[in-house]
């Protein structure tokens, strides 16, 4: 039995664990407290590619340093068994920075969660309240918080030597003697900012995120080829049929046939669409270039070349290389506070951003035996409007189970609801979420092609529908511009930072100020969800391998995928009604073998 060995130098006191009378005691005298400092040491940044060599746990007297090399299968060891219970007791605070890393870490190596964790880093940019110009790593963290200066040289070191050195030691047991300082500094600031009810959502958001990253989604690799084989022939038959309509604004002259240009130099194409007498914008963005596509079909074939060659550069043969060999699957890497709305982001590859086009999204699909659970918030953005507003036309025109844009089409354009033409409801589906973004006459006019006066009125009879909106828009926007703080229902803030003579920048924040409570109420119900999901889905065999905004993804066996429906919409709908009140939650669920709608 390899004894434990006491060290001291730069005030930290570890013990080195290697063996299971060293694991027992260890155990025994962390479980004596309420908090843990936690981290651990791997020998590379994916769980499928490196091993977890050490687990560090401390009271902030001694910590504890747990070689996992000295005892075998890590994940089959039951010397082990002792640590593995402490990481998964949610009575005993477990305070890491980072902590999704390690979280993934321990359940691919220790095969068990890890419970009752508080993320110093998830904390730190919760406290920022959007401000750019803050870093979070830890020695960032612990300098800003503490004023403690750490030296992170070590990081890089060999962490699969067969034997440790002391200064690695040292390094390892100091990354988790300084989380407990830490947290005593950021609970305060958590609860005076009126944040603690967000960072708890986070916290607890955090290991269904982990495992979503370790389970991964299944991507089709022949399907994938076979579509990018279709894109780069449309693709080449779109650049030749917007050449021909090009080259007639073409400065230069041409004796050997059609003069041809760089149709990826925003320029040049620029140019050549004015010399054909487009009105072309000051920006070439997408939804700028729209209105104009009906007038001028080079516009529309623009727009159509655009979309392929996006296609081809963002979601090409690269993405395959993002399969994991040993899974077969792609394990994406989603940054939990993507957003200061709390939104996610994604990489490696960007999963949310892959194309709704049915072609491409039946590459996803359940593999052999399984199905795939999708399930998506039905309109739950303007839901939150509602709520918030208290508008009781809003709020009626969701009651009454009808189709929500058809309505608000009857009412602005005067006309039954039977009559309602797909022009009129395409309207009021733009100006619906529109609002949502603060979206004003002049923009509504852009996105539709009203001339100023038509979008005007538009708004007018609109806002004569939801009054009490119109009310709550105003006054929101009049507080953010007063305060310079937003709230989502959960508590997360935003700290608006502008320039109050410049009316564009007041402008510009009163519309985000105003968009942010809703959006972000949005992310904070999908993060309660996947809670909620994650616990109900425990002994089933329906795993989370993907989220895309208020979109939840469950793969299991095929004959539980009706069980498991049940449970993923039960979870949506019981963690809107945590936030919202006055309007009904409703999540759309079906059951399929391809992500398609």
């Amino acid at each position: 039995m390899t004894e434990m060995t006491p060290e001291r130098s730069l005030n930290i006191y570890f013990q080195y664990v290697t063996d299971a009378a060293g694991v027992s005691r260890a155990v025994e005298e962390l479980r004596r407290e309420k908090r843990l400092g936690f981290d651990t040491e791997t020998t590379e940044l994916d769980p499928y590619k490196g091993r977890l060599r050490l687990v560090q746990l401390s009271t902030g007297r001694t910590t504890f340093v747990f070689d996992l090399y000295s005892f075998g299968d890590s994940r089959t060891a039951a010397d082990l068994k002792p640590l593995r219970g402490l990481l998964e007791d949610p009575s005993v605070m477990k305070v890491a920075h980072n902590a999704k890393f390690d979280l993934k870490w321990i359940r691919h190596h220790l095969g068990c969660e890890t419970n009752g964790v508080f993320d110093t880093y998830l904390a730190s940019v919760l406290i920022s309240a959007g401000d750019g110009d803050r870093r979070h790593s830890l020695a960032d963290v612990a300098k800003f918080f503490t004023d403690t200066e750490l030296d992170k040289s070590e990081q890089i070191s060999d962490w699969n030597a067969s034997e440790l050195s002391q200064s690695q030691l040292q390094y390892a047991a100091l990354d988790a003697q300084v989380m407990l300082p830490l947290h005593e500094q950021m609970a305060d600031r958590l609860a005076n900012d009126g944040l603690t009810r967000v960072a708890q959502l986070e916290f607890d958001c955090l290991m269904p995120i982990a495992e979503m990253e370790l389970n991964g989604i299944y991507l089709d690799a022949t399907r994938w080829r076979e579509q990018l084989d279709k894109v780069r022939i449309t693709q080449a038959k779109t650049a030749n049929e917007l050449q021909d309509l090009l080259s007639a604004g073409v400065a230069q002259a041409s004796l050997f046939g059609r003069a041809e240009i760089n149709l990826d130099s925003q320029q040049q194409v620029t140019d050549a669409l004015l010399n054909l007498g487009v009105p072309v914008p000051a920006s070439t963005r997408a939804w700028e270039l729209q209105p104009l596509a009906e007038k001028w079909p080079v516009v529309g074939k623009l727009l159509e070349y655009r979309a392929a060659q996006k296609s081809l550069t963002s979601f090409g043969e690269n993405i395959l290389e993002f399969i994991e060999p040993m899974t077969g699957r792609i394990h994406a890497d989603f940054r939990q506070i993507g957003a200061p709305t709390g939104r996610f982001s994604c990489s490696n590859p960007n999963l949310q951003q892959i194309p709704h086009e049915e072609a491409y999204r039946r590459c996803f699909r359940a593999p052999d035996g399984k199905k795939l659970v999708i399930a998506d918030y039905s309109q739950i953005e303007l839901r939150i409007l509602a709520d918030f507003s208290a508008d009781e036309n809003f709020i009626k025109a969701f009651e009454s189970g009808q189709d929500f844009h058809a309505m608000t089409a009857s009412q602005v354009f005067n006309v039954d609801l039977q009559n309602v033409t797909a022009e009129q409801r395409s309207f009021a589906k733009r100006l619906n979420f529109g609002i949502v973004y603060g979206v004003g006459a002049s923009r509504f006019g852009m996105m539709t092609g009203l001339s100023q006066s038509d979008a005007e009125n538009t708004m007018r009879k609109y806002f004569g529908t939801y009054r009490h909106l119109d009310a709550y828009l105003r006054e929101s926007g009049r507080s953010v511009v007063d305060n310079r703080v937003a709230r989502t229902a959960s508590g997360r803030m935003l700290r608006l930072r502008f320039d109050e003579t410049d009316r564009a920048a007041v402008a510009a924040a009163r519309r985000y100020g105003v968009n942010m409570p809703i959006q972000g109420t949005s992310a904070d119900i999908l993060k309660r969800a996947l809670r909620l999901l994650h616990d109900s889905l425990h002994g089933s065999s329906g795993k989370l391998v993907n989220i895309v905004h208020d979109e939840i993804m469950v793969e299991c066996d095929a004959a539980d995928a009706e069980a498991v429906a049940v449970e993923l919409e039960n979870a949506m709908t019981a963690a809107g009604q945590e936030f919202i009140k006055r309007v009904a939650i409703k999540a759309d669920v079906h059951i399929a073998d391809e992500w398609a709608k």
